[in-house]
C-alpha cells in the first residue's frame, strides 16, 4: 500500500514538473493574434484610403486639365479669325489678369497630375517591355480565334488597349506638355520672346512656322487622345455615366476626340501658314 502511494506521489510530481516545462499562454497568444490582425486591418485600411485619395487627385486633376485644354483649344482657335482676332482675345485675357493666374494654376495642376498619375506609368525598362509584350499579345489575340458562323468577330479588349495607349500618350505629354507650358508661361509672364509681355500672334506664328509644327502636331494628337480617353475611363470608374451603357460612353468619347482633333488640325494648318484664316471675314479682314 505504501509502495502504491509512493508511486502515485511520484507520478504526480513528474506530471507537475512536465506541466511546468510547457508554456501556458493561450489567452496571451490569442491577444497577440488579435492585435496582429487589428494592425493588419488598420494598415490595409490606410493603404486603401491612400490609394483612393491618389485616384481621386489623379482623376479630378485630369478632368480639370482636359477641360482647360478644350478651352485653350478654343482660344488658340481664334487664329481662324486672323491675327487681329487672336491678339484681341489674348490681350483681353491678359489685361483683365485672367491669363496670368490661369497659367500658374495650370502648371501646378499639371505637376500634381503628373506626380499622382505617374504611379501607373512603367518607370523601369523591364516594366515597359512587359507593357509592350502585353500590347502585342492583345493585338494578336484574335488571329488564332476560330470564326464561328453568326458569331461576332473577336477583338482585343478595348479597355485594356485604351489604358495602354493612355499610358503611352501620358509619357509623351510629360515631355511635350512641359515644353509647351514653359513656353506659354514665358510668353504670358515675360517679354522674352515678343515685343511686350503677353501672347502675340506674330510670335506664335513665327514659332510654329519656324519648324515647331511637327512638335505641336504630335502634342495635339496625344493630348486629345489622352484627354478624351481619360474622361471616358473616369466616367466608367466612378459611375458618372452609370445610366448610360459603356458603349454609349465610348461613342461620346470618340465624338469628342475626332471633333476636337479636327478643329485642332484646322487651327494648326492656319498657324503653320498652310491655310488662310477661314473666318477672317467676321472681323472685316480680307481672307
Amino acid at each position: 500500500m505504501q509502495e502504491l502511494m509512493t508511486f502515485a506521489q511520484g507520478k504526480r510530481a513528474v506530471a507537475h514538473c512536465t506541466d511546468s516545462l510547457i508554456p501556458h499562454f493561450p489567452a496571451e497568444s490569442g491577444h497577440m493574434s488579435g492585435q496582429t490582425n487589428k494592425k493588419t486591418r488598420s494598415e490595409a485600411a490606410t493603404t486603401a484610403s491612400m490609394d483612393l485619395l491618389f485616384e481621386l487627385v489623379s482623376g479630378l486633376s485630369g478632368v480639370a486639365l482636359a477641360l482647360f485644354m478644350w478651352g485653350h483649344m478654343v482660344l488658340v482657335g481664334s487664329i481662324l479669325t486672323g491675327a487681329r482676332g487672336f491678339d484681341w482675345l489674348a490681350g483681353m485675357l491678359e489685361d483683365y489678369y485672367i491669363a496670368q493666374p490661369t497659367v500658374i494654376g495650370v502648371i501646378v495642376l499639371f505637376l500634381v497630375h503628373a506626380v499622382f498619375a505617374a504611379r501607373k506609368i512603367p518607370a523601369q525598362l523591364q516594366e515597359r517591355r512587359k507593357l509592350k509584350t502585353l500590347a502585342a499579345g492583345l493585338r494578336a489575340s484574335g488571329k488564332d480565334w476560330p470564326e464561328l458562323p453568326g458569331a461576332p468577330a473577336f477583338t482585343p479588349h478595348l479597355e485594356s488597349m485604351l489604358w495602354i495607349w493612355q499610358v503611352r500618350t501620358g509619357m509623351v505629354l510629360v515631355v511635350l506638355g512641359s515644353f509647351h507650358l514653359i513656353l506659354m508661361g514665358l510668353d504670358v509672364l515675360t517679354p522674352l520672346f515678343g515685343a511686350h509681355t503677353g501672347i502675340e500672334s506674330a510670335t506664335t506664328l513665327a514659332r510654329v512656322q519656324g519648324g515647331l509644327w511637327p512638335v505641336y502636331a504630335l502634342l495635339l494628337l496625344c493630348v486629345e487622345f489622352h484627354a478624351s480617353v481619360g474622361l471616358y475611363r473616369f466616367a466608367v470608374k466612378w459611375g458618372v455615366g452609370k445610366r448610360l451603357k459603356r458603349s454609349v460612353l465610348h461613342r461620346i468619347e470618340q465624338f469628342m476626340f475626332w471633333s476636337i482633333l479636327a478643329f485642332g488640325v484646322l487651327t494648326l494648318a492656319v498657324l503653320s501658314g498652310w491655310l488662310d484664316p477661314p473666318l477672317a471675314f467676321l472681323l472685316g479682314d480680307p481672307v
